[in-house]
């Protein structure tokens, strides 16, 4: 391959060209196109055309190493500002995109010194903006989860004896979520929350490889709090289902990291479920702790109308807040705003009028057809 001479104030370059052939019409003698050798491109990860949460990032670790690596893999490749390079070896599909680039028309050739731009660390933070005084009721709840206040304040401190796995059961709409969110945002932590049938990919080891990848990022930003909601979705009882080979797959990972084979640090894993008693044996025994999340109390239903009423864009009239806490025996907080509160305003804005009590005791009425229990003859 000829090597050419480029003298650029006074100094002398050896510049590599890299031969192309054009063909011309038919018959015609292939005509040779020199295009130059890029002296120097500096990229930018880009990431993967579609994103997901448990996507895998490859992190440039030795530099000479990547260089001789990318030189092979594109090695001809015409390098244009803002154009992206595709991995096709270790990391299919993960783009480069080129950011500068000298000469500007040049290709990629085995003497190019190649630079990546160094990825800013992503900074802890706590988007929730909810705190344990937000939770009415559940005060044993509250009084529990301090442990692993306590826990993700010093990690170091417990050692062998950190709150590894706890777990939260009750109805929904009683505040398991709230109380996580009100975790993490009380310690400053993160926490990384997922709904379990989220993992459960198109193929078979995907949903593995994705729990692996959850955690792999928890360790990252540890102290961390990983929540795992709807764990009844993958970790039934194997009596009321006939497990898919994706699903096993995706327990079987699940309790190897709650088992702390990996050794990760600083993680706590708080899973919430409706229906302990349909979760697995093997899955429900990794849980050193489990939080029971109860029904309000009447009293608890009044703070918690007043509470929410007390925001609400359109003004009550003639209501008895105290008369609705007593007709809504068995409604979560969730259904008391939802259900009860929100159906309410709905109907007052429909009908041109404030909110009265007629309103609330028909959205009573209506969210109490909704909720029919299956017979427990279904799960005997």
């Amino acid at each position: 391959m000829p090597i050419h001479l480029t003298i650029n104030t006074g100094k002398i370059y050896a510049v590599r060209s890299i031969q192309k052939s054009q063909s011309k019409a038919q018959g015609a003698k292939p005509e040779k196109r020199k295009a130059i050798g890029a002296r120097f491109v500096l990229l930018r990860p880009a990431g993967y055309p579609l994103k997901s949460v448990f996507q895998e990032h490859p992190v440039v670790s030795d530099s000479k190493l990547f260089e001789r690596y990318a030189q092979e893999q594109w090695y001809g490749e015409k390098l244009l500002s803002g154009s992206y390079l595709f991995d096709s070896r270790l990391y299919p599909d993960f783009a480069f995109q080129v950011v500068k680039v000298y000469p500007r028309h040049s290709v990629m050739g085995s003497q190019t010194t190649i630079k990546v731009e160094a990825k800013e660390e992503p900074k802890k933070t706590v988007v929730y903006d909810v705190s344990f005084d937000d939770v009415i009721g559940q005060e044993t709840a509250k009084r529990k989860v301090k442990i692993v206040k306590r826990f993700l304040a010093d990690p170091e401190k417990f050692g062998r004896w950190a709150p590894r796995n706890i777990l939260f059961y009750g109805l929904s709409g009683t505040g398991k979520t709230m109380i996580a969110k009100a975790l993490s945002a009380e310690t400053g932590v993160p926490m990384l929350a997922v709904k379990s049938t989220s993992l459960i990919g198109e193929f078979v080891g995907e949903g593995a490889r994705q729990i692996h990848s959850l955690y792999e990022k928890a360790a990252e930003s540890a102290p961390c709090i990983i929540f795992i909601d709807e764990l009844d979705a993958i970790a039934l009882d194997r009596r009321y289902q006939d497990l898919r080979g994706d699903v096993s797959e995706i327990v079987n990972s699940l309790l190897t990291e709650m088992d702390g084979i990996s050794n990760r640090k600083g993680i706590c894993t708080i899973a919430a479920t409706n229906q302990i008693e349909f979760l697995d044996a093997s899955v429900r025994s990794r849980f050193e702790e489990e939080i029971e999340f109860k029904l309000p109390s009447q009293e608890e239903r009044l703070i918690i109308l007043e509470k929410n009423a007390a925001t609400m864009p359109v003004a009550m009239q003639n209501v008895s807040l105290k008369e609705v806490a007593r007709q809504t025996e068995g409604f979560s907080g969730r259904d008391l705003v939802e259900k009860v509160l929100k159906a309410a305003l709905h109907h007052a804005i429909m009908d041109d009028c404030n909110i009265t009590q007629r309103h609330l005791e028909e959205t009573i009425a209506r969210a109490r057809k909704e909720y029919r229990q299956p017979p427990k003859e279904m799960f005997s």
